[in-house]
C-alpha cells in the first residue's frame, strides 16, 4: 500500500510537470501567434496608406477597406494636426485562461502607422479573439491528454497491486489455516510450524510465523496467568480480605454440594446489624472499620475450627463454614461469638454488633435451600436480644412448620413491644451555624424485650415495615415522645421525629396524627417531622397531603437522606419542605472531596432561594465540620457535635 501511494505521488507530479510544460509549450506559442500578427497588421496597414495623401482618401472608404471589428479590437485615424477623424472600438471578451495569458505576456499592444505626407495618422489595436479560442482548445486538448497519460497507469497498478494483495493474503490465511489445525490436534500450544505443508505457500515465511508462534505462546501463558489473577482478586472482599460471595458459591459446589466424599458440618450467617446506622451517623469509614473489626472476630474464633472458611457475601453478611462440626459445637461457636461482639459493642458505645444464625449442612445439600434455613435461624437471633445467635435443626423443620417462623417471632416480639410500650427515647442535637438559624434534637428510639433486652434497632424497624407493622411503632415513637416533652417540661425546645414512607402515604395515619397534635398545638409547633427523600418520592400525591398537613397543625418537615435520590428542585416547590438533611455519604471525607463540595454548595444556594435550610448529618471530624461552615449550610449533626444522649 505504502508503494502504491508512492506510485500515485510519483504520477501526479508526472501529471503537474506534463500540464505545466504543455501550457508553457502552447503560451509561447500564443504569444508568438499574436507578434506575428501584429507584424502583419503593422506592414498592410503601413502599405495601404504610405503613399496615399488626405486628399486623396476619404475617411469612409479608409474605414470600410480597413476598420473592421473582425480585424482590429481599435481603429482611429487622425488628421495631420492630431485631430481624431473617427474612431472604432470593440474590444472582444477573451476566453478565461487566454485572458490571462495574454494580460501575463502584455501580447497585444497598441500599434500606430503614417503616411509619407505624415497628414495620415492610424492607431490600432489587433483583434486576437480567433487565436484566443485556438490557444483555448489547444490547452485543454494538452491538459486532457495529460491526465489520461497520469491516470492509465495509476488505474492499471491499482488492479495489479490488488491482485498481488489478494495472492499474498490467500497464502498468509492458508498458513494460518495450518497453524491452527495443528494447535487443535494438541492440548499445549505449538511453538513451531510443520514446514513440510508449507512448501507450496512460501518457505520466506516459515521464520517469521513461528516467531509469531513463539511470541503467542508466551501471550497465552501471560494470559492464563492474569486470568488466574484476575479471577482470584474477583473473589476476594476489597475491605477484609475475605473471600466473596462467588468464592463461597464456587466453594460449596465443590467441597460440599458436588462432592464424591462424604461430608458433614455447621454452617453460620452472621449480619451485621449497625451498618447502615454506622454510616449515616459516623460515616463510612467508621463503617470500614466496624466491618472489619467484625470480620477479625470471626476469623479469630473460626481460626479454631479445622479447614474452616470464612466469607463476606455482602455488604453485612458473613458466613463461616464449619466442616465435620456438629451442631452441639457449633453452639459454643455461637456463644463465642456473643461474648465478643458485646465485648466489642460496650467498647464502641454500640446499641447491638451482629447476630447469628446456623444450620447444619451434609453432602448433596442444594446452597439455596441451605441458604433459606439460615436465614430464619437469623430472624429467630435477631428477635431474641442483642448479638444473639439461633441454632436452626432438622427437627424445628419438620412438615415445613417453621418455614415462615421467623417472621412469626419477630411479630410476636414487635406487639410486646407495642404492649408494654417498651421504648427507649435519646435524642441528638443539631448545632446551628448562625444566629438566626433554627435547629433542632432529633429524636431516637431504642426497642426492648420483656426481658428487658435491647434489640437491634435497624433490625427491628426493618422488620417492622416488613411486616406493616410501622404504623403501630410510629404511633408508639409519637406518643411516647409527646409524653416524655410534657414531663420533662421541653415544650420550649425543637424536636425532630423521623417517620416512615409507609406511614407518611397513609391516610388513616395522617387522619390520627392530624388529631394526635391539635391536642397539644403548643407541642405541635415545636415538632419537625423527617422523611427520607427517597420515601417521599415514591408517592408525591401522598407525601403533598402530608406535608400540607403537618404544616396546618403548626409543625414543620425534614427532608432527610437528600442526595441519594435523582431529586428535582419542581419535587421541593410542589412539597415545600422546611429543611432538608444532607445523607452521610457527602459529608463522608469531604474535605478532599471537590465535588461533594461543589454539590453542597449548588443545593445550599438553591434551597435558599426557596427558603429551605440546609443542614449536614455524620459529621465525624473537626475538617469536615470546618469545609460545613464555608460552603454556608445551616447546621450540622454528627458524633463530633454531640453523640446521642438521654431525653
Amino acid at each position: 500500500m505504502a508503494a502504491f501511494k508512492k506510485l500515485i505521488f510519483i504520477q501526479l507530479m508526472a501529471w503537474l510537470i506534463l500540464v505545466t510544460a504543455g501550457c508553457y509549450f502552447i503560451s509561447q506559442n500564443f504569444d508568438s501567434a499574436i507578434g506575428n500578427a501584429q507584424k502583419n497588421a503593422q506592414a498592410t496597414v503601413e502599405q495601404y496608406i504610405k503613399n496615399l495623401s488626405a486628399t486623396d482618401i476619404s475617411a469612409d472608404n479608409l474605414k470600410s477597406t480597413l476598420a473592421t471589428s473582425e480585424t482590429f479590437s481599435r481603429f482611429t485615424l487622425r488628421d495631420y494636426q492630431g485631430a481624431e477623424v473617427f474612431s472604432i472600438s470593440n474590444t472582444p471578451k477573451l476566453p478565461f485562461i487566454a485572458e490571462l495569458i495574454q494580460s501575463n505576456y502584455n501580447s497585444v499592444r497598441p500599434q500606430y502607422a503614417t503616411n509619407n505626407n505624415a497628414d495620415i495618422k492610424v492607431e490600432f489595436k489587433l483583434n486576437i479573439a480567433y487565436l484566443a479560442d485556438q490557444f483555448q482548445t489547444a490547452f485543454f486538448i494538452v491538459f486532457a491528454i495529460s491526465t489520461l497519460l497520469a491516470l492509465i497507469p495509476v488505474i492499471l497498478m491499482k488492479s495489479i497491486v490488488e491482485h498481488i494483495n489478494t495472492n499474498v493474503c490467500m497464502g498468509v490465511a492458508d498458513v494460518i489455516d495450518i497453524y491452527i489445525n495443528q494447535n487443535q490436534l494438541s492440548d499445549d500450544f505449538a511453538t513451531k510450524f510443520d514446514s513440510s505443508q508449507l512448501e507450496k505457500l512460501g518457505k520466506n515465511l516459515i521464520p517469521s510465523f513461528n516467531r509469531l508462534s513463539y511470541f503467542l505462546k508466551n501471550k497465552n501463558d501471560d494470559i492464563k496467568t492474569a486470568a488466574h489473577t484476575i479471577k482470584r482478586e474477583a473473589y476476594k472482599d476489597g475491605i477484609t480480605d475475605l473471600g466473596n460471595r462467588n468464592m463461597f458459591v464456587d466453594y460449596y459446589e465443590k467441597h460440599i454440594e458436588n462432592t464424591e466424599v462424604s461430608t458433614f458440618g455447621s454452617l453460620a450467617l452472621v449480619r451485621c446489624s449497625e451498618l447502615q446506622s454506622i454510616n449515616q451517623s459516623r460515616g463510612y469509614q467508621k463503617g470500614d472499620e466496624y466491618i472489619k473489626a467484625v470480620a477479625d472476630i470471626i476469623k479469630s474464633i473460626s481460626g479454631t475450627y479445622t479447614s474452616s472458611q470464612v466469607f463476606r457475601v455482602n455488604s453485612s453478611d458473613f458466613i463461616i463454614i464449619l466442616p465435620n462440626t456438629p451442631l452441639k459445637e457449633a453452639e459454643r461457636f455461637g456463644e463465642n461469638l456473643q461474648s465478643r461482639f458485646t465485648q466489642y459493642m460496650q467498647n464502641q458505645e454500640l446499641s447491638s454488633v451482629a447476630n447469628t444464625g446456623i444450620v447444619g449442612y451434609e453432602k448433596a445439600k442444594p446452597l439455596g435451600e441451605l441458604l433459606s434455613i439460615v436465614d430464619n435461624a437469623m430472624s429467630m437471633a435477631q428477635s431474641k436480644q442483642v448479638n444473639a445467635w439461633h441454632v436452626q435443626r432438622d427437627t424445628d423443620l419438620v412438615n415445613n412448620v417453621s418455614a415462615g417462623f421467623g417472621n412469626q417471632n419477630w411479630r410476636k416480639v414487635i406487639n410486646e413491644v407495642i404492649e408494654s410500650r417498651s421504648v427507649h427515647l435519646v435524642m441528638q442535637n443539631i448545632m446551628p451555624l448562625g444566629k438566626s438559624i433554627k435547629a433542632y434534637a432529633e429524636i431516637q428510639a431504642r426497642f426492648k424485650t420483656e426481658e428487658n433486652q435491647a434489640l437491634p434497632t435497624a433490625s427491628f424497624l426493618a422488620m417492622a415495615e416488613k411486616l406493616d407493622m410501622a404504623i403501630e411503632i410510629d404511633k408508639l415513637i409519637i406518643e411516647s415522645s409527646l409524653e416524655k416533652i410534657k414531663s420533662s417540661n421541653l415544650s420550649e425546645k425543637y424536636f425532630g421525629l423521623n417517620i416512615t414512607p409507609s406511614s407518611a402515604h397513609s391516610d388513616q395515619f395522617m387522619i390520627w396524627l392530624e388529631r394526635r397534635l391539635l391536642k397539644d398545638t403548643h407541642i405541635a409547633s415545636k415538632l419537625i417531622f423527617e422523611v427520607s427523600e427517597f420515601g417521599l418520592q415514591q408517592n408525591i400525591k401522598a407525601s403533598k397531603r402530608f406535608i400540607d398537613m403537618v404544616h396546618r397543625v403548626g409543625a414543620r418537615i425534614t427532608v432527610e437522606r437528600f442526595g441519594v435520590g435523582l431529586t428535582s428542585f419542581k419535587f421541593f416547590r410542589d412539597l415545600k419542605p422546611d429543611f432538608i438533611k444532607m445523607d452521610a455519604s457527602y459529608t463522608r471525607g469531604l474535605e478532599d472531596d471537590k465535588n461533594n463540595q461543589y454539590f453542597m454548595r449548588l443545593m445550599v444556594d438553591l434551597a435558599h432561594r426557596i427558603g429551605v435550610s440546609v443542614f449536614a448529618e455524620g459529621v465525624e471530624s473537626q475538617e469536615e465540620k470546618h469545609i460545613v461552615e464555608t460552603l454556608c449550610l445551616d447546621g450540622v449533626q454528627g458524633y463530633y457535635i454531640e453523640k446521642p444522649k438521654d431525653i
